[in-house]
């Protein structure tokens, strides 16, 4: 078995190890395979010398992220202009430059890991450390496929509205090192048994818990999934089907006190269509006690753009988004990145960022949090002003990677929010998945992917604070940063 793994077989294993730590994530949801796939990558690197380590956690990224990130390829077609070749080239340079990260947790786990009882907690630290600088700090953060989503489903998700994202993928990652423990030397079975029986059980009893309560009236809501293909979403001609299209939706469930659009559902500035539209429909939306919630984008006197969210009705306000995509809404790596998008067509806004301390928006007599995109998959951000909101609303359009995995992997990091914050998350997408999500982070109703239709549904506003909206991710990073620190003090004074 040794010689397998130092072997080139260890290497092919690296890599299928890699494919099935993705495939414990939505829509595949075999929560249970990322335990062994990361048991394999800490057993695979024993005895490694550091280069062959390091070569090793690049395979296993790439067959992490060359299935799990394969969605970029679609985002780069989608327009139908893009040929077929450079964007293939693209996908794998993309994938290839997110495998760097587990190469470089095998890096510091063989340059720092001991040979004794202590050897699980340093792998799983380091794990999780690469994952929050990945996640946080390269690109403006880059948090999918963290290993904590894999287990939103199971007893481990207990742990979320207490420890976060990075703390329950701590306890995911010292799991799989203690498996990897007893695989590997076989000893002390049943002391490790029992210690990853407390761990799932703690977790299942803190899943019992309510940590937030119900704060107010019953408030019903409709989300209105638009489905306009991306192809022809900014068509000037398509324009005012468009705006007729949402407003029969609305029009169709006043009855509601709320209604949401997806993230620019109006494909025009707000000046071009403020007089025209948005002011008439505020006045029917109060006429009928029903306050909107749109997205579109928005340029100011100066001539900067912003992707934005506005509430029509009672009191009409909006938000800028703050957390701008890489490639998307702005282009890093300039002039490159513009020179090889430019040869493929894809044509990008050059958005600017928000204030970061914008007030909370209003609506239905109810203050909320407010994500645009990918903002969603941001905990801190999400908690903002937590204490003071009723609930979470997340407008999206993942109609650039129709027919790809993307969309029901972005819905899993939504779910993620609403469990870490205590609140209902209210999240409505161009083309899908728009869902009513749960305090708890359990879906309460959902709409059929790309398909027109309006989803109505009953929520709860609800006040208090879980641990981690208190808190944070900054207990669990400065324990793993401690843990680290000290590793690397004892790895020193061995040596010498």
């Amino acid at each position: 078995m040794e010689k397998i793994i130092k072997s080139i077989w260890g290497d092919v294993f690296a890599v299928i190890a890699g494919i099935l730590f993705t495939l414990s994530f939505s829509p595949f949801d075999f929560s249970f395979l990322v335990f062994f796939s990361l048991a394999f990558l800490k057993i695979s690197l024993t005895e490694l010398s550091v280069k062959r380590a390091t070569l090793r956690g690049f395979l296993f990224g790439l067959g992490l992220f060359g299935l799990g990130v394969s969605w970029v390829f679609v985002s780069m077609v989608v327009n139908e202009q893009s040929g077929f070749v450079l964007p293939v080239m693209m996908t794998m340079l993309y994938c290839s430059f997110w495998a760097i990260f587990p190469a470089l947790s095998a890096y510091l786990y063989v340059k720092i890991r001991h040979d004794n009882y202590l050897d699980w907690i340093v792998f799983a630290c380091v794990w999780m450390f690469v994952e929050y600088i990945r996640g946080e700090w390269i690109l403006g953060g880059f948090p999918w496929l963290q290993v904590a989503y894999s287990q939103l489903d199971t007893p481990i998700s207990g742990y979320v509205p207490v420890l976060g994202v990075y703390g329950t993928g701590l306890i995911v990652t010292m799991i799989c090192a203690v498996l990897a423990d007893v695989l590997l030397h076989k000893q002390c079975i049943g002391r490790y048994f029992w210690g990853v029986i407390s761990l799932v059980s703690v977790g299942a009893l803190l899943q019992t818990v309510q940590w937030t309560t119900i704060a107010g009236d019953s408030l019903t809501v409709s989300l209105i999934q638009g489905n306009i293909a991306q192809k022809d979403k900014w068509a000037i001609e398509n324009r005012n089907t468009t705006l007729k299209q949402y407003y029969d939706d609305s029009a169709a469930n006043w009855q509601s006190d709320l209604i949401i659009w997806p993230e620019t559902a109006i494909p025009a500035y707000f000046e071009d269509v403020k007089d025209d539209y948005l002011l008439p429909l505020e006045r029917e939306a109060q006429a009928h006690n029903t306050d909107i919630i749109t997205s579109l984008p928005y340029k100011d006197k100066s001539g900067k753009l912003f992707n934005s969210v506005l509430v029509l009705g009672k009191n009409r306000a909006m938000y800028k988004k703050i957390h701008l995509l890489p490639f998307g809404e702005y282009l890093p790596w300039q002039p490159v990145s513009g020179y090889l998008l430019g040869l493929m067509n894809v044509r990008l806004g050059k958005f600017s960022s928000g204030e970061v301390n914008q007030s909370l928006l209003t609506a239905a007599g109810h203050q909320f949090v407010t994500s645009i995109c990918y903002e969603d998959a941001f905990g801190e951000q999400s908690i903002r002003y937590v204490e003071q909101a009723r609930f979470l609303v997340n407008v999206t359009n993942d109609g650039w990677f129709d027919g790809s995995i993307e969309p029901y992997q972005h819905m899993q990091i939504a779910r993620m929010r609403a469990l870490e914050a205590g609140r209902y998350l209210l999240r409505v997408t161009n083309t899908g998945i728009s869902a009513i999500v749960s305090e708890k982070g359990k879906i309460v109703n959902q709409a059929p992917i790309k398909q027109r239709v309006t989803i109505t549904s009953e929520i709860e506003p609800m006040s208090g604070m879980t641990p981690y909206a208190r808190l944070g991710d900054k207990p669990v990073i400065l324990l793993i940063s401690i843990i680290l620190i000290s590793s690397l003090v004892r790895r020193y004074y061995l040596k010498r």
